[in-house]
């Protein structure tokens, strides 16, 4: 018998599930009974007609429920995590230490009001009577159907998906990440906790099968269990949930993102701007040890390359700081990658290489941006003669672009836009997307519900 293996626990509508049967060789879950995953469409959803008021009132007592974790659900889903996950402890005690901050009444009434203009269209249906035509109309925010493949790159991310489903009163299927298998399972723990078999908590399910294991998804993503597949992650978990879709079967996607940072010239304006500059750069490269994809991998820097040679120093140094969403050492930089930046570095002077391989921050300065993708407290610095010239590096897979000093964003933003990027930042203020904000170009909870709409007189 293998002591060492984990056991992973399911949610299955509610209830938990334990057991070993299947083995993924460090972890090892219960059997899968597809079946007991799907809802079926021949009657609505448990939640389907609770209040919202009545939900909100549930997650806000989750989320105290979770900060107190009175019976031990959540240390032991860290603890599990620090031995079976890619993150440092440090970082996932910081993560579970605030995964009850999501649950926050005044955040969940902020999105419910920008993303859906208030709470009456998911209760009932919204007069709408100024249409056009002059017939009267009414539409509704119902409850959807959702299987939601969730990223494990940070717990918070099972938080955001626990709340978002809540608020929108379908059922949904979690599929747990073979990098974070416990988060998800430890708030629908706490859901059954402060509200025993209630609908809301029947609304719920969480289990692992491999990515892409055509046996299971075959079965589970179908129109007639689901309307939509949510999905995160890479390339390859998109494109596998692509081939379900068709019609009755569509895919909300939090596509593979990178980000990048904008720093212009008044950085070298003195000691004191260039140091605050350099702790804010590093801030947002090394969030969550690089493994967010607000996370900024590319950072252009108006200036001489004397000047830029100046910030890349504090830079790294500054990447070599511990801090609440970063550690001072991650991970070594893996060997392939390892002797590709080592042949960069022979190139000098037209590139040059801050740091070392052992996980301290690695930083490389070049004259264009290098073709392998920074990651592990890797940078890659790129100086440009104007903030202009950097507008062309981003794209559609951009998702965050930390700009300084902010006095420079409201130049840039309309043509960063244009470029395809979703969402400008402060340098330094990468952290923690704004629930109720648009994430990845899109309202989360606009694209999770089904929306119908009834035209004409009721009588």
């Amino acid at each position: 018998m293998n002591t060492n293996l984990i056991e992973v626990r399911h949610i299955v509508k509610g209830r938990s599930v334990t057991g070993a049967e299947q083995s993924y060789g460090r972890f090892a879950t219960p059997r899968l009974d597809l079946n007991e995953l799907v809802w079926p469409r021949r009657e609505p959803g448990p939640a389907f007609d609770t209040p919202v008021a009545e939900i909100i009132d549930i997650l806000v007592a989750l989320g105290q429920w979770l900060s107190a974790d009175p019976r031990g659900v959540v240390a032991e889903a860290l603890e599990h995590s620090v031995r079976a996950g890619p993150l440092p402890r440090p970082l996932l005690e910081f993560s579970y230490a605030n995964i009850g901050k999501p649950f926050d009444r005044r955040s969940i009434a902020f999105q419910i009001e920008r993303e859906l203009g208030g709470a009456d269209v998911l209760d009932g249906w919204r007069e709408i009577a100024d249409t056009p035509s002059g017939r009267p109309a009414r539409i509704r925010a119902f409850p959807p159907r959702l299987v939601h493949i969730v990223a494990g790159n940070a717990p918070g991310v099972s938080a955001q998906t626990v709340v978002r489903a809540a608020l929108t009163k379908g059922v949904h299927l979690l599929k747990l990440p073979s990098n974070d298998l416990f988060t998800a399972p430890a708030l629908l723990q706490g859901l059954a906790a402060v509200a025993p078999d209630h609908p809301l908590t029947r609304s719920f399910s969480a289990a692992y099968w491999r990515g892409g294991d055509a046996a299971v998804e075959g079965v589970l993503f179908r129109p007639q269990f689901f309307d939509k597949i949510v999905a995160w992650g890479g390339e390859a978990t998109i494109r596998s949930a692509i081939k379900y879709l068709g019609p009755g079967l569509e895919l909300v996607s939090f596509d593979p993102k990178t980000s990048i940072s904008l720093i212009g010239h008044e950085i070298f304006a003195s000691n004191d701007a260039l140091a605050d500059a350099a702790e804010r750069a590093a801030f947002d490269a090394t969030l969550m040890n690089q493994q967010a994809c607000a996370s900024s991998r590319y950072q252009f820097v108006e200036g001489s390359v004397a000047e830029v040679d100046r910030f890349c120093a504090l830079l790294q140094r500054r990447m070599n700081v511990d801090r609440p969403t970063a550690s001072a050492v991650g991970a070594p930089v893996p060997g392939e990658l390892r002797e590709e930046i080592e042949a960069l570095s022979l190139l000098e002077p037209q590139v040059r290489v801050w740091g070392g391989f052992n996980g301290e921050g690695l930083v490389i300065r070049s004259e264009e941006p290098v073709d392998f993708h920074p990651d592990g407290k890797i940078v890659n610095v790129v100086p440009v003669a104007s903030l202009d010239d950097a507008i062309v590096r981003a794209g559609v897979a951009t998702q965050t672009v930390g700009i300084w000093p902010p006095q420079r964003k409201a130049a840039l933003r309309d043509r960063l836009a244009a470029q395809g990027v979703q969402r400008l930042v402060n340098l330094g203020g990468s952290a923690g997307i704004e629930m109720g904000l648009p994430h990845d170009g899109f309202h989360p909870l606009q694209r999770f519900v089904r929306w119908v709409h009834d035209e004409g007189t009721e009588s």
